[in-house]
């Protein structure tokens, strides 16, 4: 009989590293052919439920890292292709209660509906979760209803330990529980890490697949990170932990199920690609099936065996709905949903009751905006006001001093900013250690800082105003770049998609040079003025550089930024600037203004 997952947890345990637990793989592996390890109950009815083709949808999202407040500036954005070639900007989308009533809404008329995600759904977080520990994203992801997930890289940011809580519940084992009389409860849904093991004995650390049943209609769940991820989060937090190749483990637990008799099975998988639009709605599959998407997920896609039916994947950010071929040479359904909750992926699987598998042809697939034009979702209303009241006395915590207001002037033609240069130094500072990524110099986007840090009368600078300033909670990343990128980076600046408007980085103290604005384009670089720490930049030589994961992915207007290598994640660019406040004033020597002139204008 199959058990409901909303009603019963029972053997869903979880190893954590070095805790000797049992797997749930284990109770999985032993059970029958043809017996389900979970079940859930999809909503709805249509007229389509009882003849030998089933429409089955599958709602999925990706990357939303606790964002349950409505996101802000370009986190609440997307861009849209036009009907005549010509592109719009989105703005004002996303926010937890209004994904969960879209959600919801689709849903109304299916008898079968499922809903997946890809990993990163916590991690990375904004204040309202990551003070919590991320324990408000999975009471709401609960109150969405969500079926199923991937595990991501961020999922383990705190380590194997941590992710066990999310899965489990149980109290916070250093700050204890956050509400009087309340123990968290865990994640309704299963984690899939099918390729997460332990190193000595093998076993997967969580369930690496899960069996969606309704009615007699059967489709498996196999759920991986990416190989990387070890080389991205803490090595304490994934210690004793080994991630396996993902189309090795994707094609190892699809002969599992097929054995099973589940031969419909959906790949859960936290990496990706890159569509060559950012509109989210660009036809990727222009001229052909899979020709707009480069990017790891293409390999991946192209070597899964045919056994699977669709993937959903994630870790990049991007929206695609592609059909890449299989390794038969057949089109198969590759999703990513963006990240933040701005948008959903809405996938039409036919399932064929007497071969129990995906007719692929019948497959349809798209993306759907999260607009804040409907109603709230009232649960998840009340969820965030709750955690907002508990959040207050955390948010008004003091984490340094100031001796005077640190600005960051919007006025046009003022391309150094004071703030901006504070931003890069705690960055410069935060991730110049060698095992933090041994950066030797940092780079800030100007439209990150997205307010000025105002000096109060007691010179206090709280949690809260830490975040006002920084409150995309981007994950640090420090790359390799060549001194000819750096150059190209800061030609980019005033050239290609910033010609018209230029968007200059805000840099670290040992950076300089001059711009030229009686110039055009590129040519406003004077090439041969760029220093650092004093010295010519060697357009050879490689160099460590510091920056957020929006300018790692090429964000506002950087493509160069996007092709650095040996990239290693710190921590979030709050976490990084808070520790240097802390870390450099005090009441009795409040921190000032950084001086400008870092870069030289020539008017």
């Amino acid at each position: 009989m199959a058990v409901n997952r909303r009603k019963s947890k029972a053997g869903r345990r979880i190893l954590a590293a070095g805790a000797g637990l049992a797997t749930v793989g284990a109770l999985v592996a032993a059970l029958p052919a043809g017996a389900s390890s979970d079940a859930v109950s999809g909503g709805g009815t249509n007229g389509k439920g009882w003849g030998r083709m089933v429409d089955v949808q599958l709602l999925s999202f990706n990357d939303l890292h606790g964002n349950l407040e409505p996101p802000t500036g370009s986190s609440a954005r997307l861009t849209r292709l036009k009907g005549d070639g010509s592109t719009e900007e989105i703005n004002n989308i996303g926010g937890a209660e209004y994904l969960a009533t879209h959600l919801e809404q689709a849903r109304a008329g299916h008898r079968y509906s499922i809903t997946a995600a890809a990993g990163d759904m916590i991690g990375a977080s904004p204040l309202l979760s990551g003070i919590f520990h991320d324990e408000p994203t999975i009471e709401a992801l609960n109150e969405m209803k969500l079926d199923v997930s991937a595990v991501g890289n961020h999922e383990f940011d705190e380590g194997a330990r941590e992710l066990a809580r999310m899965q489990n519940g149980g109290c916070h084992p250093v700050e204890g529980c956050f509400e009087e009389g309340k123990t968290f409860e865990g994640a309704n849904f299963p984690y899939l890490a099918a390729n997460v093991t332990d190193e000595k004995s093998g076993k997967p650390l969580l369930d690496p697949y899960f069996v969606w049943e309704k009615d007699g209609v059967r489709i498996g769940f196999i759920g991986v990170t990416l190989e990387g991820t070890a080389n991205i989060v803490s090595a304490e937090g994934v210690k004793g932990l080994k991630f396996g190749d993902e189309v090795e483990t994707i094609n190892k637990y699809a002969k599992v199920l097929e054995r099973k008799g589940v031969k419909s099975i959906v790949a859960l998988l936290h990496e990706g690609g890159k569509p060559a639009s950012g509109a989210y709605n660009y036809d990727c599959d222009t001229p052909g099936a899979g020709a707009g998407i480069s990017g790891p997920i293409v390999d991946i896609a192209k070597n899964v065996t045919p056994q699977v039916d669709a993937l959903v994947t994630g870790h990049t950010h991007q929206a695609y709905a592609c059909t890449v071929p299989d390794p038969a040479g057949k089109p198969r359904t590759v999703t990513s949903a963006a990240s933040f909750g701005r948008l959903y992926t809405d996938t039409t699987l036919t399932y064929d009751r007497r071969t129990k598998d995906i007719v692929r042809t019948a497959v349809a697939s798209a993306n759907h905006v999260v607009t804040r034009d409907v109603d709230e979702h009232d649960k998840i209303r009340d969820l965030i006001k709750r955690w907002n009241v508990l959040a207050a006395p955390i948010a008004d915590r003091p984490v340094g001093h100031i001796g005077e207001s640190i600005k960051n002037p919007t006025d046009e033609g003022v391309y150094e900013k004071p703030l901006g240069n504070l931003i890069a130094d705690a960055q410069l500072a935060g991730l110049s250690p060698a095992d933090k990524g041994g950066a030797q110099l940092a780079l800030m986007n100007p439209g990150g800082v997205r307010a000025p840090l105002t000096k109060r009368d007691d010179g206090v600078v709280t949690y809260r105003d830490a975040y006002t300033v920084q409150p995309f909670t981007n994950m640090m990343t420090v790359v390799d770049l060549t001194g000819a990128q750096l150059v190209t980076a800061l030609q980019q600046q005033v050239s290609g998609a910033n010609l018209a408007s230029p968007k200059i980085l805000q840099v670290s103290r040992n950076f300089a040079y001059t711009l030229d604005m009686t110039k055009t384009g590129a040519d406003r670089i004077v090439v041969d003025s760029v220093r650092l720490n004093g010295e010519p930049i060697d357009p050879s030589k490689s160099y460590r550089v510091a920056m957020n994961e929006f300018l790692t992915g090429g964000g506002d207007g950087f493509p160069v930024l996007a092709t650095g290598t040996n990239k290693l994640v710190g921590a979030s660019d709050l976490d990084v600037f808070i520790a240097y406040l802390t870390a450099n004033s005090s009441a009795a020597e409040p921190l000032r203004a950084p001086a400008t002139g870092r870069i030289t204008i020539v008017k």
